[in-house]
Formats: C-alpha cells, sequence, structure tokens
C-alpha cells in the first residue's frame, strides 16, 4: 500500500491564499497539510534587512496565520536553514510531497535545487509552480533564443507573441486540513517578534504587510476607475507623501501578499470596460510589465547584482568615497531635496520612483560619483519592498551602467523638487529642522543671510549641514569623466542594449518610463 499523502506546504513569498497553485497541488488528495514558512538566518540580519521590512513580513505571516486559521489551519513558522530543516520535516511528518513557489533569485535557485535534490533523494514529489511573476522568465527567455531581452520594447514584442498571462488560480476551499497536534515537535512554531529575532530597533513605517491589507488596498486603487485608465507614470508627484501619488502596492507585490495575475486580470477588466486608457509602460498594466522586465532579465543575466562580471553593465570607474556614501545614506549631504527622500526612506521604508530617480542619480553620475552597488545596498537593505531584480535593474538603470546611457541628463537636487512642491512641506516633513526656513531659501538653505538662519534657530553648517559638493560644477565635471569612460570603450558592456529614453519603475507596479530631464 502507498502512503496517505502527506504535503508540505512551504511559503515563500507568495504570501497569500488567492491564486495560490502550489497550495491547490498541495491540497489535491492530502490527508495531511503542513503549511510552513522558514524564517532562514540569511536575511535575518540588521545589515541585510532593515527593521522596516522584517516587521513588514512579520506582519504578512500574521495575516497568512490568521487566514490558514480561518480555515481550520494554521502557519508553522520555524527557524533555520530549509537546507538543513526541510529533510528533518520530510521524516518527523512522512512527508510525500513538497509543494512552494518558484523563486527567480540567485540565492533561492541554489537553495531550492538543494531542496529539491534532497526531497527527491527521501522520494518526496516536488511541485513549484510559476506564480511570483506573470510568465515563466524561463519559458520567455527560450522563446527569446535563450537570451532575455534587453529594452522594455523588445520586451513588450515578445510577450505580445506569447500572449495574456494566465489567469489567477482558483481561492481555496473554506476548510483545509487541520495541521496535526504533535507536528511542532517541540520546536517554537508562532510569529516571532522582532525582538525575539534579534531586532532591538523599533518600525516607523505607516505601511503593514498582509494579504488582507493588500487586497483592500488595491480594491480601494482600482475603485475610481477613470483614475485607473488616466494613470500615466510622468505625471506623477515625487512630494506627495500624504497621499502617495501612485498605489504603494510594491512592498504587496514584493511579498506575494498580492497576486501579480490578479491585478493584472483586474487592470485588464477596467481597460476592456474603458477603451481609452493609457498604455504601456506609462499606465498601471505597464507598471506591472517593467516589474516582469526586469524579472526576466534579472533571472537570466550572470552576476546582475554586481558591476564585475555582469555581461550588460558597464564597468564605470566609481570613486570609493565613505565619506561621501555615509553622508547620502543618513541624510547629510546638505541638499534638503535628497536628504528629505533619505529620511522619508529610513522612516517609512518607501517613497515615489520619481524620488527615488533623484537620490540614486545624485549618489552615482551626478554628484557623488559613488558606485551604484552601495546605493543598491542602502535601497535593498531599508526599503519595505526592496526587490531584487527590480532593485538592481534600477540602479545599473539611474547610474547609467546599463539599459540607459543618455548620462548626461542629470537629475537637480535643487530644481527638480521645487518644481513638484515649490513651497516645500515634503522637506519640512521630513526635515523638521529646516520647517520655519521661507520657501525661499527651503531647497537651498546655505543662501539664506545669517539673520534669516538664526529667526528660524537653524544655523547651516551647524544645525544642518553645508552642501557636500557644488552641484553646479561637480555635475558637469561628473558628465565628462562618464564621457571618458563610454569613449574609452573599456567600459562597454558585452551585450549593450540600444538608448531609450524611458525610464525604468523603481517600485513594482508603481512605476514606469519618463523621460529624464536635463540639470539646471
Amino acid at each position: 500500500m502507498g502512503r496517505d499523502k502527506a504535503a508540505l506546504l512551504w511559503f515563500r513569498k507568495g504570501l497569500r491564499l488567492h491564486d495560490n497553485p502550489a497550495l491547490l497541488e498541495a491540497l489535491d488528495g492530502a490527508v495531511r497539510l503542513y503549511p510552513v514558512f522558514v524564517l532562514d538566518p540569511y536575511f535575518l540580519k540588521p545589515e541585510r534587512v532593515g527593521t522596516n521590512r522584517l516587521q513588514f513580513l512579520l506582519e504578512s505571516l500574521q495575516d497568512l496565520d490568521s487566514s490558514l486559521r480561518a480555515r481550520g489551519s494554521q502557519l508553522l513558522v520555524l527557524r533555520g536553514n530549509p537546507v538543513d530543516l526541510l529533510p528533518v520535516l520530510f521524516k518527523e511528518w512522512s512527508i510525500t510531497q513538497l509543494c512552494f513557489e518558484a523563486d527567480t533569485e540567485p540565492y533561492a535557485k541554489q537553495r531550492d535545487a538543494q531542496v529539491r535534490a534532497l526531497a527527491e533523494a527521501a522520494v518526496v514529489q516536488v511541485h513549484c509552480p510559476v506564480s511570483h511573476t506573470l510568465y515563466d522568465t524561463g519559458e520567455l527567455v527560450q522563446r527569446n533564443g535563450g537570451k532575455p531581452p534587453l529594452t522594455y520594447k523588445a520586451f513588450e514584442k515578445l510577450i505580445a507573441s506569447v500572449g495574456l498571462p494566465a489567469p489567477p488560480a482558483a481561492d481555496p476551499p473554506a476548510s483545509l486540513p487541520p495541521v496535526p497536534s504533535q507536528a511542532a515537535g517541540g520546536r517554537p512554531t508562532h510569529v516571532p517578534s522582532l525582538k525575539d529575532l534579534g531586532y532591538q530597533d523599533e518600525p516607523t513605517t505607516v505601511f503593514k504587510g498582509g494579504e488582507t491589507r493588500a487586497l483592500a488596498r488595491m480594491a480601494d486603487q482600482l475603485a475610481d476607475k477613470n483614475w485607473v485608465v488616466q494613470f500615466e507614470k510622468p505625471k506623477g508627484d515625487p512630494a506627495a507623501f500624504l497621499k502617495p501619488a501612485t498605489t504603494v502596492l510594491s512592498p504587496y507585490l514584493k511579498f506575494g501578499c498580492i497576486s501579480p495575475r490578479l491585478f493584472f486580470a483586474q487592470l485588464h477588466a477596467i481597460e476592456a470596460e474603458k477603451p481609452k486608457h493609457t498604455l504601456p509602460p506609462v499606465s498601471l498594466r505597464g507598471q506591472l510589465m517593467w516589474r516582469e522586465f526586469f524579472y526576466t532579465v534579472g533571472a537570466h543575466t550572470p552576476n546582475f547584482d554586481r558591476m564585475e562580471g555582469n555581461p550588460i553593465c558597464r564597468q564605470i570607474p566609481w570613486d570609493d568615497n565613505e565619506e561621501f556614501y555615509n553622508a547620502w545614506e543618513n541624510a547629510r549631504t546638505g541638499y534638503p531635496w535628497i536628504d528629505a527622500i533619505m529620511m522619508q526612506l529610513r522612516t517609512q521604508g518607501w517613497m515615489h520612483h520619481l524620488a527615488r530617480h533623484s537620490v540614486a542619480c545624485f549618489l552615482t553620475r551626478g554628484n557623488l560619483y559613488v558606485s551604484w552597488e552601495k546605493g543598491r545596498d542602502t535601497f535593498d537593505r531599508l526599503l519595505i519592498d526592496g526587490d531584487w531584480s527590480i532593485n538592481n535593474g534600477n540602479w545599473m538603470w539611474l547610474s547609467a551602467s546599463a539599459f540607459f546611457s543618455q548620462y548626461f541628463r542629470v537629475y537637480s537636487p535643487i530644481t527638480f523638487g521645487k518644481k513638484y512642491d515649490p513651497e516645500g512641506h515634503y522637506i519640512r516633513h521630513f526635515l523638521p529642522v529646516l520647517k520655519e526656513f521661507p520657501a525661499k531659501y527651503i531647497y537651498e538653505p546655505w543662501t539664506a543671510p545669517l539673520s534669516v538662519q538664526k529667526a528660524v534657530d537653524c544655523i547651516i553648517g551647524t544645525n544642518y549641514p553645508r552642501p557636500i559638493v557644488e552641484h553646479a560644477t561637480i555635475h558637469k565635471a561628473n558628465i565628462a569623466r562618464m564621457k571618458q569612460a563610454y569613449d574609452s570603450g573599456a567600459g562597454s558592456p558585452s551585450h549593450p542594449s540600444p538608448q531609450r529614453a524611458n525610464e525604468p519603475a523603481s517600485a513594482p507596479a508603481t512605476s514606469a518610463g519618463q523621460k529624464r530631464r536635463r540639470s539646471s
């Protein structure tokens, strides 16, 4: 007689019950179902994953556990290296099937290959469906002749030949098999707190995690169908902080609290109902395609997360300037627009895509000439929507290391923000030390007479730093350095892509293409 089917459902990024084909596969004929999330020590390091992002994850796990309990099951949150822990569970629980959502990141792919081999050795069937992306990126690349498309236009052409993505999978039944009471085996299985995991700082983000909040936020954003069909990324306001100018669904997509296929299906239905709508790359549907584009390129480009050995990345000789990098990361550049953005990153773990563009350009080719890898690390640690493929792709783009080659188009750290927020409300909110400055000086407080500085109780150079560089001259010098690097040929990628004016998505489903503006 064969063994009763006992399925281990390994949750990773797909922290949801809707559109979860791995869950449906695990339920098919299962007598016992063990829903598991493994807290991998590889990620549980403050220098790798910041407090806000980890809190968002823990909230998402709490929400998932609540949803499972409402169906008679529960989430078992375990700690350890999955490669070591899962084989123990296979034996302990007499597992016959392992189900999990496919992942595209290098660490995950290596880990999953090891787990798959161990499962097969234990005579455990493995099912690994694709549901974190709209398409199977491997199939897209195979259809493209074995290479990922390196421009958005080429990607659009590719997916047009494939057709619409698969529709969302059916919702799970209202009742799930209960988890056997002895499953814990003496291990803690509850969702831990930050302090349980060794984190001392308190979270400060205003955005809360979980499938329940994700679905509610999507419904709220899509309720105004006119807003949906008129959405156009270049018209977004990076200084809007009380009510963001985008959906802020990016962190929920990153953790899989919401399905990209469900989001796409609902957008597609709205567009079918209202034929007059914006189109990719600037439409909301186009934002999902930016996400898909970077996932596809990232999953199939060697060393996508570094400059060295990356075949699509220019080898720019960046400066190794820790003073500049630390000032940028800690919101001490002396440019209020840049520092306010970095403070929003630190406190909320999120900021508008054009704000991200501003600080990325400032750190790299615009002003400080520091490697995009350093900025990528900061974003990856502090963003609640820090997403490996999208983060690396955007940093290469904004530094003009890949995808985008108009290095001479630079965001001004003074005039760009002023165009959206001439009174400086955004700066006053995130940099309260400057809140009393007259609007005339809020973007350039160092130009205020000393009498004004004293009157507002903020002396530049004492209470707030002077500019770390002089933008008017340094950005011209850096443009010359970029030109030299481009002209030398040594910095050319082995597979250069055609120059495009459209910019990438700095956060999934909230961004698309925009023409760069020359610095002023």
